[in-house]
């Protein structure tokens, strides 16, 4: 049946993005992007409106002619082509698309609902504009990769298709589609607002709340090789701090460790009988990255919640200049398009994911250093010490991407450079903080995989497969089903990109 949009939810983007289902537009909607459109078209004649008779930027000043309105969009599009750097995968140009597409449903555009329609078959048929990384400073939008979109709905530039990179106009004559026209505004309204940044912060929205799954599961499962004592996560302790995010976490944990056989109650070893010894063999507490996961992941969690709400009212808003407003009977100048919303939340985004990072690098190296765990052999190597080396270069490289994450977490938002004439004195950024959580995200993937690589060698070295939680066993069992036992020396490089995959694909029940 396809999704009917008429207010974007997480849940609604996962499925478009993730699940490929097809979007149904609204008739409802549908006739509010027409008002709005008609309104529009009455409002504007004999007015100055910028945009429509007016240069763009510093260029404002200058009145542009009736004769030329319409080439006067085209050449915005044209002109602001000028995207360089690396080409942005599918996935996120089509959530680029989708938060362009549910802005122009807002109904504040002024656009001809044919370019609604068409931004509909490009997202239902997968056909991906040419965009490039770098060219937004997210202050009147995101100007330069909005623009590739638009080259592509008037029938110019490139799209992949199919896997392929094509002409535009050779996707539009085997699918039978037509370019859009430039009615009144639709240039500026498909180049000028915060969809880039927003689509790919949807992306990082849902692959970090992945991400904080696995840490949560990662943590379990050391702590059941470790045989942690169960009062860390326990209820008492973690309600008498008032953070929601703690208490989820430790809640989560609850769960997934209800009914391990290595978990310890305190009770048994310290409280029911008397401790003589001057120096307790067990340890009373647990290095921080075990005991302290609901106080580390807790945070992330509620920073996860704001990311949300902050990008959902961003996605369902309009962010347009000028705003159409038809009810109130006005064209409104102002600057929705400015996306320091959006900068600030990926700010503190990719903190967190880096901060989980951290979490997942430090458990591992807990795993990899025997003379701190004292159960297991260097880099849970179950080889000849010497002659085998485990997992020992693996760490290499997630300590290494832990480093650049840790780097890369300095805020972006802070970094404005006015620009444009000095019409844009104060800018977001917004695009390239979001670019940036795109990597911190992939950065942490990737260590996350060798941290799991690590937790199953460490379960089979200590054969402990039976005593773990029936959700331990579930996802040890999971894993190994394409990550077998390994004791001589392989390469690892493929089997880190199968888990990396794993990850991202894997749905874990809640």
């Amino acid at each position: 049946m396809g999704i009917i949009i008429k207010e974007l939810h997480t849940e609604q983007v996962e499925s478009i993005l993730f699940r490929n289902e097809k979007i149904v537009l609204d008739e409802t909607v549908l006739e509010n992007v027409a008002a709005g459109f008609d309104f529009l078209q009455k409002f504007s004649e004999k007015k100055l409106i910028y945009g429509i008779n007016t240069g763009f930027g510093p260029m404002a000043q200058y009145r542009v002619s009736d004769e030329f309105r319409s080439q006067l969009q085209y050449n915005l599009i044209r002109s602001h082509c000028t995207g360089a750097g690396a080409l942005l995968p599918g996935l996120y140009v089509k959530s680029i698309m989708l938060a362009r597409l549910n802005a122009f449903l807002q109904g504040y555009s002024g656009i001809h609902p044919e370019t609604v329609h068409l931004l509909v078959e490009f997202i239902n048929n997968d056909i991906y504009p040419l965009i490039f990384e770098h060219g937004s400073v997210g202050a009147s939008g995101d100007l330069v990769q909005l623009a590739h979109i638009a080259l592509c709905l008037i029938g110019e530039g490139e799209v992949i298709h199919q896997g392929e990179r094509l002409p535009t106009q050779t996707v539009f004559d085997k699918l039978g589609l037509k370019p859009i026209k430039m009615h009144i505004r639709e240039g500026l309204a498909l180049a000028n607002g915060t969809s880039a940044m927003t689509g790919i912060g949807m992306i990082n929205l849902i692959y970090a709340r992945k991400l904080l799954d696995w840490a949560i599961v990662s943590s379990c499962m050391v702590n059941e090789i470790t045989a942690a004592f169960d009062d860390y996560f326990s209820p008492e302790l973690n309600r008498s701090k008032r953070h929601p995010g703690q208490q989820k976490v430790a809640e989560k944990m609850r769960r997934f460790l209800s009914g391990s056989r290595r978990i310890r109650k305190r009770d048994d070893f310290f409280y029911k009988q008397r401790t003589e010894e001057e120096y307790i063999k067990d340890k009373v507490q647990e290095y921080y990255s075990l005991r302290c996961v609901p106080q580390v992941l807790g945070p992330v969690w509620d920073e996860i919640e704001n990311a949300e709400n902050v990008l959902l009212n961003e996605l369902n808003s309009a962010s347009d200049n000028p705003i159409v407003d038809r009810i109130a009977g006005n064209v409104f100048h102002g600057g929705n398009f400015h996306g320091d919303y959006v900068a600030f939340e990926m700010d503190k985004l990719k903190i967190a994911v880096t901060k989980l990072t951290m979490l997942a690098e430090r458990q591992m190296n807990y795993l990899f250093h025997d003379r701190i765990n004292n159960i297991l052999p260097p880099f849970v190597n179950l080889g000849v010490k010497g002659l085998n080396y485990g997992l020992q270069a693996a760490q290499f490289t997630a300590t290494s991407t832990t480093a650049e994450s840790q780097t890369l977490s300095n805020p972006m938002c802070v970094h404005s450079i006015p620009n444009n004439n000095d019409n844009q004195d104060v800018v977001s950024m917004g695009s390239n903080a979001a670019l940036i959580t795109k990597t911190v995200i992939e950065n942490a993937f990737q260590v996350m995989s060798i941290h799991f690589m690590a937790i199953v060698q460490a379960v089979d070295c200590l054969k402990i497969q039976d005593q773990l939680s029936d959700k331990g066993r579930e996802m040890y069992a999971d894993i190994r089903s394409f990550f077998p036992v390994f004791i001589e020396d392989t390469t690892k490089y493929k089997d880190i990109e199968k888990m990396n995959l794993y990850l991202k694909e894997k749905n874990i029940k809640k």
